[in-house]
């Protein structure tokens, strides 16, 4: 049984319990040298007298939070309580494993010196350990008590310890033991977990082509794995079929008749852990950005040390739980992420990861009017100000170098304004309109360009429809775009590992940050994007779930439900819909508003914040929406917007300007106005 490492240990490096102290492995070492035949003699008698160590294997991978909670220990071991005695080990798994890593087990003792110096020659050759030459009693020594690195002085501890084992213990133990810790990909160690793995049976029910497969994963379990590669897989087993030939084990018609079987693969599932998608997007970011191997992970001795904050990922999976409809296939995804560092805090990538490890939060999809809060960053930037008015009502664009193309927009129930709207009113009514109008007079080649800027990586097109988000991207790349909003222009590049330590290093994430938006557009779009959480916005009904002021955008098409938004120290972007395309209902479109907003209220109480103060450059001037210029005391309603200066209004609002002060009436006027009156 592998032995678990101690829960409570908080120390940022992995320690090995070494099998002896240093001074008595070099006793060993250097006694025989000195004293010849008759130093071995007193190094055989020493290992004879001497127990063996603490028969543990390497320590798994660790996966911590930020707080150091664990989240997963990256290995399978354990996935069968109890190892597998040999009599239950089908003799064909037995043979193969015998003659393809050591033919002459039963006959050599714990190590074969021919292939030793063969392999001494080789790594000489190249300067560093590059072959082992071990046999099955060495690596059971390596796999019980060593760590995984090639160094000349374990090879020698490797050697010892096989001496000792075999001095210990009968052949058919050491064979055993070997054949249930031995390491055979994807996590599973030990003949049982690989045939649950692989084939979804128990050991005792495999066939001979299977076992044969099995038998030729330890030389490479990621290389030969026929979940990764099946005709690599393949060709190992021919390997396997022709050393059981050689060795007098089977006819050569009997290994061709084993080739030649079908083999049914099982469906591979990862182990369960908590947080799973997010633990998931974690291992692949260590292996990629860290270059290790996923051999190199199962096989144990690092800690992955990730941004993930418990809290927070409890509430994210809670509040999808207690949001969705309980009996339908609705899919959600939520991702939050810290706008100054990008670390990920929670991710949800669906609602069950058992059942569809899909992760969601990486998937595109249509974000709907979310877009427009890259759309109007882009607006900002070239020139609009808060007070720009559209006509909000039915409108057919004409558009194209010849003037000759035409888009027909339409509000959510052909529903609108019929009257001019501001920016601010704009986004909080979500108007379809005055999107498509600023899309077309800013350019949409400009806005794929600042969306690609603020982190979207997907691939925009330049249309009218641009502005309404019919361009997928994922929930992740919009956390990304919005986080550059909330972190005063600066782009942040997200990421789910903050160290990584492995024997004797540790390998760090540095992010960097980029400015790729004035502080001054910045702010004015936080500020705009309150409004969506306020009276007549699109996201208003979900307010009261909040403690404090939010930035947010909601976002509905015919398929996705979107709500993004953020505080100085959170962003979350969450969506909501079918993995079919299925079309949503009125109430399922509505479904993700109250997720983000459960999620970031609870937030809010975790992590207390102080609102944004404008950015230097900007002054504040109240305006009358109805005319988009300079507010009067007799305008009912009002609305402060940040401006440059020299983009602010000038004008006060004629509609509700105060009348210019009267004359004294002449007498022939007072006359002509009595005549009016009563005739």
């Amino acid at each position: 049984m592998r032995r678990k490492p101690d829960q409570s240990k908080q120390s940022t490096k992995v320690y090995r319990r070494k099998p002896r102290s240093k001074k008595l492995w070099m006793a060993t070492i250097f006694i025989p040298l000195a004293t010849g035949f008759s130093g071995m003699s007193l190094l055989i008698l020493l290992l004879r007298c001497l127990p063996l160590p603490d028969q543990s294997v390497a320590n798994p991978t660790e996966i911590d939070s930020e707080d150091g909670v664990r989240l997963a220990e990256w290995t399978s071991s354990g996935t069968e309580g109890q190892p597998v005695p040999l009599s239950r080990i089908p003799k064909a798994l037995v043979e193969a494993t015998l003659a393809v890593e050591d033919a002459n087990f039963y006959h050599d003792h714990a190590i074969d010196l021919k292939s030793t110096a063969r392999a001494m020659l080789v790594n000489l050759r190249h300067g560093e350990v590059v072959e082992g030459g071990s046999t099955i009693t060495q690596q059971l020594a390596k796999n019980l008590f060593l760590t995984q690195d090639r160094t000349y002085s374990r090879k020698v501890r490797e050697a010892l310890l096989a001496i000792q084992l075999e001095l210990h213990e009968p052949k058919d133990w050491i064979l055993n033991r070997y054949l249930n810790v031995v390491y055979y990909g994807h996590g599973a160690y030990g003949v049982q977990a690989a045939s649950r793995l692989y084939f979804n049976k128990s050991v005792d029910q495999l066939n001979l082509a299977e076992c044969a497969m099995l038998a030729g994963l330890p030389k490479g379990p990621s290389i030969y794995s026929p979940l990764s590669n099946m005709d690599l897989a393949k060709a190992r087993q021919k390997v396997v079929l022709s050393r059981m030939v050689a060795t007098g084990y089977l006819t050569k018609a009997e290994a061709d008749a084993a080739y030649r079987q079908p083999i049914h693969i099982a469906t591979y599932h990862t182990p369960v852990v908590q947080a799973p998608y997010f633990t998931q997007v974690a291992v692949n970011e260590a292996k990629h950005q860290f270059q290790i191997s996923e051999e190199h992970l199962y096989q144990g001795d690092l800690k992955i040390h990730t941004t993930l904050d418990p809290l927070l990922q409890q509430a994210a999976e809670r509040a999808i739980e207690k949001t969705l409809p309980k009996h339908s296939d609705i899919q959600a995804a939520l991702v939050a992420i810290d706008p100054r560092t990008g670390a990920i805090k929670a991710l949800v990538g669906g609602r069950d990861f058992q059942t569809s490890p899909y992760n969601r939060a990486m998937a595109p999809r249509q974000p709907g009017s979310t877009f427009k809060g890259i759309l109007y960053t882009a607006a900002l930037e070239n020139g609009w100000t808060p007070a720009n008015q559209v006509d909000s009502k039915l409108t057919t664009f004409v558009y194209g170098p010849n003037h000759d193309k035409q888009y027909t927009v339409h509000d959510y129930g052909d529903f609108y304004a019929e009257r001019p709207l501001t920016l601010r009113e704009a986004l909080a009514r979500s108007d379809n309109v005055y999107a498509v109008h600023t899309n077309l007079a800013v350019g949409p080649e400009k806005v794929v360009e600042t969306a690609h800027r603020m982190g979207i990586e997907s691939t925009l097109q330049p249309y009218p429809s641009l502005a309404l988000g019919v361009f997928p991207v994922s929930p992740l790349e919009m956390a990304t775009a919005y986080a550059t909003l909330a972190n005063g222009g600066f782009k942040v590049t997200p990421h789910a590992v903050t160290e990584v330590d492995t024997p004797g290093s540790e390998l760090a994430t540095h992010p960097a940050t980029e400015r790729v938006v004035s502080p001054q557009v910045a702010y004015q779009m936080t500020d705009l994007l309150t409004s969506v959480l306020q009276p007549n916005g699109t996201g208003y009904s979900v307010h009261s779930y909040l403690h404090n002021v939010a930035a947010a955008k909601t976002g509905t098409t015919d398929t996705d439900a979107w709500m993004v938004g953020y505080t100085p120290n959170l962003v979350c972007a969450v969506w909501v819909g079918y993995d079919t395309n299925r079309p949503l209902s009125v109430a399922e479109s509505h479904l993700a508003s109250p997720i983000w907003a459960k999620f970031m209220g609870t937030a809010q109480a975790h992590m207390p914040y102080k609102w944004y103060q404008p950015a230097p450059g900007l002054k504040a001037y109240t305006i009358d929406p109805l005319t988009g210029q300079l507010a009067t005391p007799q305008c009912r309603v009002t609305e402060t917007d940040y401006f440059v200066p020299g983009t602010e209004p000038t004008k006060s609002c004629p509609i509700h300007n105060p009348a210019p002060p009267r004359t004294k009436s002449s007498p022939k006027e007072k006359l002509f106005g009595w005549f009016q009156k009563w005739f």
